[in-house]
């Protein structure tokens, strides 16, 4: 037997070998395939993702209680607005710029709340 037919017969139990990893690869992902569907892999990934998400959101809110204190404050503060100034005094009336993107006259022909007084 000659250098190529060595070199031939090592090659074909190299491919050999390489295809009954491969056809094994695919009979084990058909078998896990059938008992758990698509569906619920991708479910379980979105589950474990979003249980990571809020973990790490829970850690870092831990870790940074003043300024989610601060934030959460500012919030309130920015919803409140309104009836604090009133509160104060420093607001004589409510602002009738809530819609600052229209015009006027646009402001009263398309202002719901007048059609019905």
């Amino acid at each position: 037997m000659n250098k190529r037919e060595r070199d031939f017969l090592a090659d074909r139990a190299l491919r050999n070998a390489a295809r009954a990893l491969v056809e094994r690869d695919i009979r084990n992902v058909r078998e896990d395939l059938s008992t758990r569907g698509i569906k619920d892999r991708v479910t379980d990934r979105m589950t474990d993702g979003a249980m990571e998400l809020f973990e790490e959101a829970t850690e870092m809110a831990d870790s940074n209680r003043g300024i989610l204190a601060t934030l959460i404050g500012a919030v309130f503060i920015w919803f409140a607005r309104h009836p604090i100034l009133s509160f104060l005094g420093l607001e004589d009336e409510q602002d009738d710029d809530d819609e600052p993107w229209l015009f006027e006259d646009d402001r009263n022909a398309h202002d719901w709340r007048n059609a019905f007084d």
